[in-house]
């Protein structure tokens, strides 16, 4: 590994999601020196990786990222066999549709297609979910159960809501099932008031590469396991998942 980069990347990492941050206070959280941190940063900063606040001393991402970002979504090949059947899975279960890749220990949304019913939503694509708390992330940590087991630790895992599974053992105890569903759900577990189902993309390996996933505000979430509605959209999001991954040359799906 190469410090330089690895310490850069690390800068980049304090910074994700809206932080603003001045160079004591990263150097803190990353235990380095102040002088260490402000050369890097000024690095990154000369390339518009970072950018510092108009007349402050605190920094934030920069647009550099952004267009870096959009050229890799803009390249992902499931990303872009993706586009129409998420379209068609919007419109025909009326709900948001996402999907996702393994990050880390995040799942990063790819693409994202808001709930046909003209109400204001926030757009998500590039948007960061902890792995462990989305229906996306259980998918995909489904795929590689031993991957699983080193990602997630021995907890206890963060907390988003009172409903996110924090015990590594609970959530891994529930991937055989995802994996031989096709199929993981999610209740109030990433945002409070937001529901989700996701199924997996598999590659010509067998490997899952993505997943597919609607979302509904939880409110209009059926209760009943058995709701008509449900069995409707689990059919209709694991017809799209299984089309997407034909197209990236599986031969089978779970």
């Amino acid at each position: 590994m190469i410090q330089s980069v690895d310490r850069a990347i690390r800068v980049l990492a304090s910074l994700q999601g809206s932080r603003h941050l001045g160079i004591t206070e990263i150097a803190e959280r990353l235990g380095l020196p102040p002088s260490t941190v402000h050369g890097i940063v000024r690095t990154l900063a000369a390339h518009g990786l970072v950018v510092q606040e108009p007349g402050g001393r605190r920094y934030l991402l920069g647009p550099a990222l952004l267009r870096l970002s959009s050229v890799y979504l803009d390249t992902h090949e499931v990303r872009g066999r993706s586009l129409p059947w998420m379209e068609d899975l919007a419109r025909s279960t009326g709900l948001a549709v996402r999907l996702g890749v393994e990050l880390l220990d995040e799942v990063m949304i790819l693409h994202h297609v808001a709930r046909p019913d003209g109400s204001r939503q926030m757009p998500e694509t590039g948007v960061s979910l902890p792995v462990h708390a989305c229906a996306l992330g259980k998918v995909l940590l489904s795929g590689d159960p031993a991957a699983a087991r080193a990602l997630l630790g021995p907890g206890p895992l963060r907390s988003l809501t009172g409903d996110t599974v924090t015990d590594p053992a609970v959530l891994l105890a529930e991937l055989p099932t995802i994996a031989a569903q096709g199929l993981a759900t999610e209740r109030d577990e990433a945002v409070l008031g937001e529901s989700a189902l996701a199924s997996p993309i598999v590659d010509r390996t067998g490997a899952v590469v993505a997943a597919l996933g609607l979302v509904a505000p939880s409110a209009q979430w059926p209760d009943d396991p058995s709701d008509r509605r449900l069995e409707d959209w689990t059919g209709a999001l694991r017809a799209a998942a299984r089309a997407v991954s034909r197209e990236v040359g599986a031969t089978h799906w779970p």
